[in-house]
């Protein structure tokens, strides 16, 4: 999980009896029949108790992203042994009262409450919603380096939620042009941006001749479409690709020697492993500055008693569950 910050501002146990215990949703066979229609969720009882360096928190809510699901189904790289707690964000309250967004890798928090490190927790401002935050921030999260004032921005697969998020942020990061690239020409003339660009059928029809002033490239599609782009590239400048997704649904590219050696292109990119996460707690923060001017996104919101249900959503809308 890596900032649009970084890369755009940068381009610039069992208890007592006595102890009050709270539910935890686990997939204890993830790796092998835990599916979106099939999840077979369990609950366990955890310890309220934490250390000094933890604080606790009551759980409000929580998106099921992309990688929740991956790591639910054993898919992910960054998949961890059983016993497995899904979930790696979300905004709880901490013990006085007040609405805060917390992140980890390492601890699943889908769960009544959570001890969390403290330098995992982050405020949040007044009045912004905890369901919208959840929805929000982590499609908004990705990778760049070294980006100056009016650069020039094109995101692969546009049309998504995530694509849409991150155009709000590098708006407010300074972004001078931003290019959309998507199939629905439809959904691209709606959004009204600078330049719009129809992806083909057959990629390799796909018309990237007019990006000669590109600096920046966010890519969730992935697959062919990436190394057409590649190929396309004829700016002088130098170009940084990033990649967020594989909406493609293929995972591997080849790519030719020449085109690294003939263009100034650096690929990078956005996930667990591809970021310090100094430099994450140093931008999360300004990333959540931004929260309430991130355009408000449809969501499908569950309890978490009702996760067994919930869990199979495949509609349109994010997934939220709350407490």
């Amino acid at each position: 999980m890596t900032t649009i910050i970084q890369q755009l501002k940068l381009l610039r146990m069992a208890p007592t009896a006595k102890q009050k215990t709270n539910t935890i949703y686990q997939f204890p066979s993830y790796h092998h029949k835990v599916s979106a229609s099939d999840p077979h969720p369990s609950q366990h009882a955890i310890s309220p108790n934490h250390s000094l360096s933890e604080v606790r928190l009551k759980v409000l809510a929580v998106r099921i992203h992309r990688i929740v699901r991956s790591r639910a189904s054993g898919t992910h790289y960054s998949t961890s042994t059983l016993p497995h707690i899904p979930v790696i964000d979300g905004v709880v309250t901490d013990p006085s009262g007040k609405l805060v967004y917390f992140a980890s890798m390492q601890i699943g928090t889908l769960a009544s409450h959570v001890n969390m490190p403290k330098h995992a927790v982050w405020p949040l401002q007044q009045g912004v919603g905890p369901v919208q935050v959840a929805a929000s921030i982590n499609p908004a999260m990705t990778r760049t380096t070294g980006l100056r004032k009016g650069f020039t921005y094109l995101i692969l697969g546009a049309t998504s939620a995530s694509g849409g998020l991150a155009v709000t942020l590098a708006r407010a990061l300074g972004a001078g042009t931003v290019i959309r690239a998507a199939r629905n020409e439809v959904a691209l003339q709606a959004l009204g941006l600078d330049r719009l660009i129809v992806i083909k059928e057959i990629v390799e029809d796909t018309d990237f001749t007019s990006l000669e002033d590109v600096d920046v490239v966010l890519d969730y599609v992935y697959g062919p479409l990436a190394l057409h782009l590649f190929q396309s590239l004829k700016t002088p400048k130098s170009v940084q690709y990033v990649h967020i997704g594989s909406l493609s649904g293929t995972m591997k590219v080849a790519v030719p020697g020449e085109i690294l050696r003939s263009k100034d292109l650096t690929i990078r990119g956005s996930g667990q492993g591809a970021w310090a996460m100094e430099a994450f707690v140093q931008t999360i923060e300004e990333l959540l500055l931004y929260v309430p001017s991130l355009p408000e996104q449809e969501v499908e919101v569950s309890k978490f008693g009702d996760l067994e249900e919930g869990w199979g959503y495949s509609g349109p809308k994010k997934l939220d569950f709350v407490s």
